[in-house]
């Protein structure tokens, strides 16, 4: 127990944990990140939060389409590579294996259980260090068949992103 209550109640969000992709003419990139839920049935929409600041939030607003890679818990080694910031590793996607959505063009990471590839609908300036991305679902495809409970999540790895 924490004397920040909101920060407390914020951590006890559940959230996966993905690798968000992205392109924007030759230059392509992939970053980890949690916060990405669904927003709409018809049409299919995703959102996630991205931090104004990261390199994977320039290539999606200037090429207006990302992927959503999602794990399996046993996938978590996987994630490893792009867990540091493109200024810390520029060269993260060197022996990536991966392939061009068909749709979008966006990475699909080999080791990816499943993927979701988006063009941006809008994204919305929240006033603070994030903003929301929002996307269309145009494409998706699955290589390793789960359930939710198999989707590697930030309590599967002990960690939290969130207050």
């Amino acid at each position: 127990m924490t004397d920040d209550t909101i920060k407390e109640v914020l951590k006890r969000i559940p959230y996966g944990f993905y690798a968000i992709t992205s392109r924007s003419g030759d230059d392509v990139n992939a970053m980890v990140a949690n916060w990405v839920m669904q927003t709409s049935f018809s049409p299919r929409q995703v959102a996630l939060g991205l931090e104004k600041v990261s390199y994977t939030y320039g290539l999606i607003e200037k090429g207006g389409v990302f992927a959503i890679n999602i794990f399996l818990k046993d996938g978590a080694d996987a994630l490893k590579p792009f867990m540091k910031g493109r200024s810390k590793n520029p060269d993260k996607m060197k022996d990536i294996q991966y392939s061009e959505g068909p749709e979008t063009g966006s990475p699909i990471l080999e080791s990816a259980a499943a993927y979701l590839e988006c063009r941006v609908v809008r994204i919305v300036d929240t006033g603070g260090d994030h903003d929301t991305v929002i996307g269309g679902v145009v494409a998706a495809g699955v290589s390793s068949p789960g359930e939710v409970g198999d989707t590697l999540s930030l309590p599967d790895l002990g960690w939290s992103y969130a207050g």
